[in-house]
C-alpha cells in the first residue's frame, strides 16, 4: 500500500490544490481501500472465519481508519441509525445472530469532489451500497436489506524515511461511514 501511496510525492506539495495526476491516484487509493474493507466485512461476517483469522482481518481493517471513525448500522425495523466505533462494529458483525452471513458491497463512487480543510487536509465523500444477508442453517433467508452508505476520506500530506531520506506523499484514511438509506 506505501508504495502506491509513494507515487504521490513530493511535486504536489506546497500547492493548495492537488494536481490532476496526483487526483487520479489519490482516487484510485482511496477507492481500493473501500474495497479492501468491503473485503474484510466479508471475511470477518462469515460464519466458517477461524476466530484468530477474523481477529487479524480486524486489525487490518481498523488501520484503514483514521481515530475515532464510527460505523452506522441500520434495520428495516427501526428508524434510527445505531452508530459504533470501528472495532466493536466488527466485533458486533462477528457475533450476528445467523447461521450464514452474505455482505456484499457494489455501486462504489465517489460523491464529492475533494475539499480542502483549514489544516491542509481535503475530505471528500464515497458512496456504496451494501447488501446484507442473514440466514439459518437450512438455508432459510430471516433477514435481507440494501443500505445506502457515505464514507467520508481524508486525504493527508505525510512523510516516512526511507533510506536515511524523508520522501512526502499523499495518505487516505477512512473515516466515519453514516447510513443515508436503508430497504428491503
Amino acid at each position: 500500500m506505501l508504495s502506491l501511496a509513494l507515487l504521490l510525492t513530493a511535486s504536489a506539495f506546497g500547492q493548495s490544490t492537488i494536481d490532476p495526476k496526483r487526483k487520479q491516484a489519490i482516487d484510485s487509493l482511496a477507492l481500493e481501500k473501500v474495497k479492501d474493507l468491503s473485503k474484510y466485512i466479508s471475511i470477518i461476517g462469515k460464519k466458517d472465519t477461524q476466530f484468530s483469522e477474523a481477529q487479524r482481518v480486524m486489525n487490518r481493517a481498523e488501520e484503514l481508519f483514521a481515530t475515532d471513525s464510527e460505523m452506522g448500522v441500520s434495520s428495516l425495523s427501526k428508524e434510527e441509525v445505531t452508530y459504533y466505533k470501528v472495532r466493536e462494529y466488527f466485533e458486533r458483525l462477528m457475533a450476528l445472530n445467523y447461521d450464514k452471513v452474505k455482505i456484499q458491497w457494489y455501486d462504489i463512487h465517489y460523491v464529492s469532489d475533494l475539499e480542502q480543510q483549514p489544516d491542509g487536509t481535503f475530505v471528500g465523500v464515497i458512496t456504496v451500497y451494501q447488501r446484507f444477508e442473514g440466514s439459518s442453517k437450512d438455508g432459510t433467508l430471516n433477514y435481507k436489506d440494501t443500505t445506502k452508505k457515505d464514507i467520508t476520506i481524508y486525504v493527508k500530506k505525510k512523510e516516512t524515511q526511507i533510506a536515511g531520506r524523508i520522501i512526502e506523499f499523499w495518505d487516505v484514511m477512512l473515516g466515519d461511514i453514516r447510513v443515508t438509506e436503508t430497504s428491503a
